[in-house]
């Protein structure tokens, strides 16, 4: 295997520089929905190895691994309520707390990773069994999403999670692969 060097590695697009023109077809829904189903374990896979200096050792400035499974967890209540948002018709989502202020306040490296993953698979749980009931015609309903300016359906909203869920294992790949090396 070759060594990785800062001129080699690739890098990761910021999470609020990202902009989603992707709209998937409304039958990719239950696709989707595995995605979101799938990232508790992926988590519990990634920490597993990991020792606890490795799992709270943070990257300069940027969030520990432990912080990234907890930071996950924060951001539940508000894929949640923006389920609920689709549901009630509202015309724009609730808006997230883009300073992190949950995560940022929270102490996840004092917590328990058993704790911070079953916390996130326990709130997962919820969120995928309200979209397992959805149908077509409720992944299609619409709202406008408060950051992004634009459209979002049901289906958009749950990929966009994934999309989020799949950023920040990319970043606690990088910090595990860092932190065993």
């Amino acid at each position: 295997m070759s060594e990785r060097t800062p001129e080699s590695e690739t890098t990761l697009a910021r999470w609020f520089e990202r902009e989603f023109p992707y709209r998937p077809p409304v039958d990719l829904f239950p696709a989707i929905v595995a995605r979101l189903r799938g990232a508790p374990a992926r988590l519990e896979e990634l920490c597993a190895p990991l020792t606890k200096a490795q799992l709270v050792k943070p990257d300069g400035s940027d969030w520990s691994v432990q912080e990234h499974v907890g930071h996950l967890g924060d951001l539940e209540p508000l894929w949640a309520g923006r389920f609920d948002d689709f549901a009630n018709a509202a015309a724009v989502l609730r808006p997230a707390d883009l300073t992190n202020a949950a995560t940022h306040e929270a102490a996840h490296n004092d917590a328990s990773i058993a704790d911070l993953l079953s916390r996130f698979r326990r709130m997962r749980e919820d969120f995928v069994a309200r979209a397992d009931a959805m149908t077509n015609d409720a992944a299609a309903r619409t709202s406008r999403h408060p950051r992004l300016d634009q459209p979002m359906r049901l289906i958009d909203h749950c990929f966009f999670v994934a999309e989020h869920d799949d950023h920040h294992l990319a970043i606690m790949n990088r910090l595990a692969d860092r932190g065993s090396s």
